[in-house]
């Protein structure tokens, strides 16, 4: 079995220890490296490549956003996965515009980190459960008229950058009907198609999508 090479980053010693013994417990996760601040995990996942990254936000000389933006900017392969006591939308947003393939919280329990990690490294976005409502959320609905500045690689129709730009505003099949005076069949069509399209499998991962690719 290829084991999932993890590397673990945050600046206090015991946090590092604790997740490296949960995770070496599991047969297919190997901890490869560990760091303790954004600069030294830039320079740390240059070298060992890890799968995926454990990422802390509050860190001394280089926090853990910084660190997610240079990562992302070298074009480092390593899936990154948040791991924080901040649950708010700021953090969480900016995290996904940044690159980050998974957010959860430091009091999340062990099989949701297990999961993030697995997950993100099939190349999946995961967000803990309970924080999906900070990304499947009502705004003002400004976002919705952006769909004419954009022109997606996934070959999205108009009406189905429509429908994404709902579902991020946290729109349920009738809402989007209503929205777009089409019948909720027809916006079933369309979500599956573009579910396909964006390769996600539910709605919060298709709001993740528009927000880590700046539609919204």
């Amino acid at each position: 079995m290829k084991k999932i090479k993890v590397m673990i980053v945050d600046d206090h010693s015991l946090i590092r220890e604790g997740l490296r013994r949960l995770l070496e417990l599991e047969e297919d996760i190997d901890v490869t490296g560990q760091a303790s601040n954004g600069r030294e995990a830039v320079e740390i996942a240059l070298t060992l490549k890890p799968d995926v990254v454990l990422m802390d936000i509050n860190m001394p000389l280089k926090n853990g956003l910084e660190a997610i933006k240079e990562l992302r900017a070298i074009n480092c392969p390593s899936k990154i996965v948040v791991i924080t006591i901040h649950g708010h939308q700021e953090y969480l947003l900016e995290a996904i515009r940044l690159g980050a393939a998974g957010y959860v919280m430091k009091d999340a329990e062990v099989d949701e980190i297990l999961e993030a990690i697995r997950t993100v490294h099939n190349g999946k976005t995961y967000i803990q459960p309970s924080l999906t409502n900070i990304v499947l959320k009502e705004n003002d609905g400004t976002a919705f008229a952006t769909y004419k500045n954009r022109a997606k690689d996934d070959n999205l129709t108009r009406r189905e950058i429509q429908v994404l730009l709902l579902i991020a505003d946290g729109k349920n099949n009738r809402e989007i009907a209503d929205n777009l005076y089409i019948s909720e069949k027809t916006v079933k069509n369309h979500v599956s198609n573009l579910f396909k399209k964006i390769d996600v499998s539910d709605r919060t991962q298709a709001a993740v999508y528009a927000y880590k690719n700046k539609i919204v």
